[in-house]
């Protein structure tokens, strides 16, 4: 088949690199314009164009993909011209309009990381860590003018580990989607695939802001874990001690040893030992080991807590 690739960030790299192992013929990829980033705010293209044109493929990168705009027309336009079978889309960062929908033979299809109608939404991987949930997957689905709300052309499960971050688990999903991505577009072609309208109830997961991040020590500790690996890498989980914003990058529950070590501990009260830094909770506390004060880089927490000396145990993290 003719393919669109529509993709922007490294998860989505994956994806049309399956892609264009495989025997469909990606004519043209959509992504984000350039981004400006690090101290000289240089600017940068996404990792998808990147790879786009490491593979000499057309590149569009439309600002808005509305009608009542010049992008968006233009987009629109040249979408007919390349006349595609169908344009996959994974992590493109734009709502595809209405107006957009009809232009591929198979429309857009789009690869999301969760078992829809579970965790729709721009977070799903995250929401799912964060519910303590034991599966996971990611879903082909038909784009529609809802919210991940197409009928499911696919899926895979995926099982979320107890230690796992955000990055750990979407890194995964990454690779075993791409398959799912490869393996829907051949279903499409064959005529093998029948579209199967979503069943069950809805959840979703927004988009996630840094405010959203901050720890509630008053939780219990699974809470708190949970909270913790599902915005690390970003936005970073993260807390406050005497007007400072601290990044919490890594904790674990304790064992009893561990727990005997740390006593009883209220809710944000923090206390350091010779190779360990425990925080309370509102049941047992949690051993954090990874932290990154304000203005450093990412450090081990008992470092960092040594270096607070006779103070160390006066912390309480808000």
């Amino acid at each position: 088949m003719r393919l669109i690739f529509a993709g922007t960030p490294e998860p989505a790299v994956v994806a049309l690199e399956k892609l264009l192992e495989s025997d469909h013929e990606v004519v043209a990829v959509i992504t984000r314009p350039d981004a400006r980033k690090g101290r000289g705010r240089t600017l940068h293209p996404s990792p998808v164009k990147a790879l786009a044109q490491e593979h000499d493929i057309e590149v569009v990168t439309p600002t808005s993909l509305r009608p009542d705009t010049e992008d968006g027309q233009e987009l629109r336009k040249r979408l007919e011209e390349l006349k595609p079978d169908a344009i996959p889309v994974v992590a493109y960062g734009n709502l595809i309009t209405e107006d957009l929908l009809d232009v591929p033979t198979h429309g857009w299809v789009n690869l999301h990381f969760s078992l829809l109608p579970q965790w729709r939404g721009a977070a799903p991987v995250q929401a799912a860590i964060a519910a303590g949930d034991d599966i996971t997957g990611a879903s082909t689905f038909r784009i529609d003018k809802g919210l991940d709300t197409g009928p499911v052309l696919g899926t895979v499960t995926e099982e979320i580990q107890a230690s796992d971050n955000a990055d750990d688990l979407l890194t995964r999903l990454a690779y075993t989607g791409a398959d799912l991505l490869r393996a829907t577009m051949d279903g499409l072609e064959s005529g093998a695939i029948v579209p199967k309208e979503q069943q069950g109830e809805a959840s979703y997961a927004p988009k996630i802001s840094t405010a959203d991040a901050q720890i509630d020590w008053s939780k219990p500790a699974f809470a708190v874990d949970r909270h913790i690996r599902a915005h690390n890498p970003g936005p970073g989980a993260w807390t406050t001690w005497e007007d400072n914003r601290l990044k919490v990058g890594e904790a674990k529950p304790v064992d009893a040893n561990a727990a005997e070590q740390a006593g009883q501990l209220e809710p944000g009260q923090v206390r350091v030992t010779k190779k360990e830094v425990f925080v309370g909770t509102a049941t047992e506390p949690l051993q954090v080991t990874r932290i990154q004060p304000p203005g450093k880089k990412m450090m081990n927490a008992a470092d960092w807590g040594r270096g607070l000396g006779d103070s160390a145990n006066e912390v309480r993290f808000v």
